[in-house]
């Protein structure tokens, strides 16, 4: 299979090459008219149903190899032709014919060689370019536009909406879940942190109330009021000529200094 895939890159740029001797001598003439006479634009439709047979030939294992190869090559826009062949070809099948096919030159200077072909499950709009350079046309870009009816892309619409919308509510669900938790951490942390707590140092002891003891100076004070009241009681029971007994104290007040200094 190696061999067979060595074969066909070879074939291909020997085409290229061919074509390209070819092209360069038309090219001043197709640009003064910005279009590209009939041999030109006939050899453009050649090369690129060639191309598209051979890349349509391969199977989803020799096309794998034969675009690592052809990146191994530097060849990297023959590499994305066989990886977008690769990625269609489940939904083509198998390459029946050329339905049609056109070669023109755009407003880039690039030649553009458009093919409509008919493969097994459905038709295939097939487009390859090329540019002009110093050494001759190489292939610049290639893709594959299969064509699907209005019920498949009304499908494929359907379920990209059911996968978008599924995602979306698979991550609200998870977020819902995941603040539900928060809680549950919070009490976590609460209990790591009271078992990490270092233990309450023990409350000191009371002291013994102190005996607080009344001044003496306060007791004297009191002892000399009681002798002054019964010296005055005294004084006035004899002067009145009446027992100390018969004379009752309502109140003892304070008189200024001034009255005893008139007695």
């Amino acid at each position: 299979m190696k061999q067979n895939i060595k074969r066909f890159v070879v074939l291909l740029m020997l085409t290229v090459c061919v074509f390209s001797m070819t092209a360069c001598g038309s090219k001043n003439n197709a640009s003064e008219a910005d279009t590209l006479d009939p041999q030109t634009a006939g050899y453009i439709c050649q090369v690129s149903e060639d191309l598209l047979r051979q890349i349509c030939s391969f199977t989803e294992e020799q096309a794998i190899q034969v675009e690592a190869d052809l990146r191994k090559e530097k060849q990297t826009a023959l590499a994305d032709g066989v990886a977008a062949w690769a990625n269609v070809m489940g939904d083509t099948g198998a390459y029946i014919g050329t339905i049609s096919s056109e070669a023109t030159l755009n407003e880039d200077e690039e030649y553009v060689c458009e093919i409509y072909a008919q493969y097994a499950n459905r038709n295939v709009a097939y487009k390859i370019f090329y540019t002009l350079d110093d050494q001759g046309l190489a292939p610049a870009g290639m893709s594959f536009a299969p064509e699907y009816t209005v019920a498949e892309n009304m499908t494929k619409a359907a379920l990209n909406t059911l996968m978008g919308m599924g995602i979306v509510f698979v991550v609200l669900i998870f977020l819902s879940l995941l603040i539900s938790c928060f809680k549950y951490i919070h009490i976590a942390e609460e209990k790591m942190r009271q078992k990490n707590a270092p233990a309450p140092a023990a409350a000191p002891a009371p002291a013994a109330p102190v005996a607080v003891e009344e001044p003496a100076a306060e007791e004297e004070e009191l002892v000399d009021d009681l002798e002054l009241v019964a010296v005055i009681t005294a004084a006035i029971a004899a002067a009145a000529d009446t027992p100390a007994d018969g004379l009752v104290v309502r109140s003892i007040r304070r008189a200024s200094a001034a009255k005893w200094k008139r007695a």
